[in-house]
């Protein structure tokens, strides 16, 4: 166990390697890069300027090209950049944001508030109701229950959560019809002023149309692989012979099935956890001005914001090495048959 574990973890650094060489090669062929955008910007806001003087102006714009790229590092060479980019995420410095003007690591944790709310309830809305759900669907399968319970997962999982957050906003957010909910933010602006349980109340009255909108699609995966495999389960040669040995519906069920049943949902765990904290939609962010990480990785594309790109990267590509890990781990947890290796070395 010790070597494999060792084994993965040296397998992280060509993968981790890989990922931020191809993204820093393909960065260094994309047009419009930050010098570039800042000059427009200054062109734009002197062309209601005076004329005249073209050469002079070419030549300032020279001297400034030449000074930003020294000041962002564009002045070396690519080679030099990567090599100095990697010894830096060695000592975990994911550099500073063009944009932004602050370190990398220092965005990712303002922004991790956001992404950590909507990500742990979305999480945990989706499990605690699609497992107990996708169990009496299996327990009751082929009946009016489970077909009327797939129907209504799928629609929901056919909506997208852009277009739900819209009809959202026109219902129950001053749109067009009632005011009951925010649209702005994860609290309000007296938060400060707040007791412990009004500020809890005004927390989830703001997360409550973010949250719906992007649970309501994820409801149908796990429902439905939470039913098949339980079916599944149901069918082998273990559960009749529990069956035939007397024991109850309930004991066969919470006892035999549902521990076998439930490894590829758990081994599963640690990635959808995860998943749900670092993929949120940036749709939904910007739909309803939640400034989270999703948001803040559009923008860095956007604004070619390199080392935002490369920092966020290098961060998120870590975190999904390590919880693959564990996942991997946790079949041996689940299910002490599996061994990783070869059995009696």
């Amino acid at each position: 166990m010790l070597s494999y574990i060792l084994k993965r973890i040296l397998l992280m650094v060509p993968t981790l390697l890989g990922a931020l060489t191809i993204t820093f090669v393909v960065i260094q062929f994309v047009p419009g890069g930050p010098v570039e955008q800042i000059m427009a910007e200054a062109r734009a806001t002197d062309k209601g300027g005076e004329g005249g003087g073209y050469k002079a102006s070419r030549d300032i714009d020279k001297k400034q090209i030449e000074e930003l790229k020294q000041l962002y590092g564009f002045d070396k060479p690519a080679h030099v950049r990567y090599v100095e980019m990697l010894g830096n995420f060695v000592r975990f410095d994911l550099g500073r944001s063009f944009m932004y003007n602050k370190d990398v690591w220092s965005l990712i944790k303002e922004k991790l508030p956001v992404s950590i709310s909507l990500g742990l309830w979305s999480f945990l809305i989706s499990y605690l109701i699609s497992i107990p759900l996708g169990v009496a669907k299996a327990v009751r399968d082929g009946s009016r229950f489970d077909v009327l319970s797939t129907l209504v997962v799928l629609v929901g999982y056919a909506i997208p959560g852009f277009v739900l957050g819209v009809l959202l906003i026109v219902v129950f957010a001053g749109g067009t019809f009632l005011d009951w909910f925010p649209l702005r933010g994860l609290t309000s602006d007296n938060w400060d002023e707040l007791g412990w349980a009004a500020r809890v109340a005004d927390y989830f009255w703001h997360l409550a149309m973010p949250l719906t909108c992007l649970v309501i699609g994820s409801f149908a995966v796990m429902t439905l692989l939470t039913k098949n495999t339980f079916v599944e389960e149901m069918r082998k040669q273990y559960v009749l012979v529990a069956r035939a040995k007397g024991l109850t519906q309930q004991r066969v069920l919470y006892k035999h099935i549902f521990r076998n049943a439930l490894i590829p949902l758990v081994t599963g765990f640690p990635s959808a956890f995860v998943g749900a904290f670092f993929a949120g939609s940036v749709l939904i962010e910007t739909l309803f001005s939640l400034d989270g990480l999703g948001l803040l990785g559009y923008e860095a594309v956007v604004r070619r914001d390199f080392p935002v790109v490369l920092g966020s990267l290098y961060f998120f590509t870590l975190i999904g090495l390590v919880v693959k890990l564990v996942s991997d781990l946790l079949y041996i947890f689940i299910d002490p048959r599996v061994h990783f290796g070869s059995v009696g070395k």
